[in-house]
């Protein structure tokens, strides 16, 4: 599936969400309860699922295709860490011409195919003065500048299928999986940073007086992605787990930074060892909370 011309809203009903998810079934063995999405840059966790099952998202009804560079654009099905997984290798984004609908298309499937827990990553950056680049930050919570604007992929027809019209946001987050990864984390005597993330259309990095005014509303860490995956998850009953590879420090002040892709998937590359060992230790640790 190609951008449209216009990211218009697009509906999508039950049944091209069972089409999708048929043509999944039909091609893999495993029948997985976690999904992942990785994030630009961070496609290496797929390389340590093992059994695994590779079904392009080019062979997937209305699945949309990354065109970015960093996403391979790639469905997995295997183990990690003892766990079955459903991997999702890539994102499609809203700045790239889909509609926010056309972006969540994918979680919408995966509820269809009984997962019930999500692990989102993203490379983000940084807007806390403490962070550095190459930190790993724990999702506490999140602001969906975009959505608050209008842009949510919850609107449209009511579909009592896909959960409720008016979902709860107040715990976006699992804290649950959030002490789990601490605790996971400071085994492996990793520093976990915590914060919250802001989603902001793109794709564009921000002006000094857009670093200026997130940092005063409280935001650590900002993106392009995962914010409308957390609203979609969140309306199907899923549990959700966010973390950030911070790829650069956003400086308010003019002329500071030079903002560019290839540093964001170079730092998250750098980065991806230590966030992969975490995602596999959380899932060796998740008897009793999945």
């Amino acid at each position: 599936m190609l951008p449209p011309t216009s990211p218009t809203s697009q509906s999508f009903t039950l049944a091209d969400f069972e089409e999708a998810a048929d043509v999944i079934r039909r091609h893999i063995r495993h029948r997985p309860r976690i999904g992942l999405v990785l994030g630009s840059g961070l496609g290496r966790l797929a390389e340590r699922v093992t059994e695994a099952e590779i079904l392009p998202y080019d062979a997937i009804p209305h699945f949309p295709r990354p065109t970015v560079e960093g996403h391979a654009g790639r469905l997995l099905a295997g183990r990690l860490g003892g766990r079955g997984v459903l991997v999702m290798q890539g994102r499609a984004h809203y700045y790239e011409g889909y509609s926010l609908q056309q972006v969540t298309f994918p979680i919408r499937v995966m509820q269809r195919l009984g997962i019930r827990m999500l692990i989102l990553t993203n490379a983000a950056g940084g807007l806390n003065p403490s962070f550095e680049p190459g930190d790993i930050m724990l999702i506490a919570d999140q602001l969906n500048l975009a959505a608050m604007a209008g842009l949510s992929p919850l609107r449209g027809p009511e579909q009592p299928e896909l959960g409720p019209r008016f979902p709860s946001m107040r715990e976006a987050y699992d804290l649950r999986l959030r002490v789990l990864a601490h605790c996971v984390a400071t085994a492996q005597g990793l520093p976990l940073r915590e914060g919250v993330y802001c989603m902001l259309a793109g794709p564009h990095f921000e002006t000094p007086a857009d670093i200026r005014f997130l940092r005063s509303i409280g935001v650590d860490a900002v993106g392009m992605s995962t914010g409308p995956e957390v609203l979609v998850a969140r309306q199907g009953g899923m549990r959700v787990l966010g973390l950030s590879v911070i790829s650069n420090i956003a400086w308010p002040e003019a002329g500071s930074e030079r903002e560019d892709h290839a540093e964001v998937l170079a730092v998250a590359d750098r980065a991806s060892d230590h966030l992969c060992d975490l995602i596999e230790g959380i899932l060796i640790e998740l008897q009793g909370l999945d």
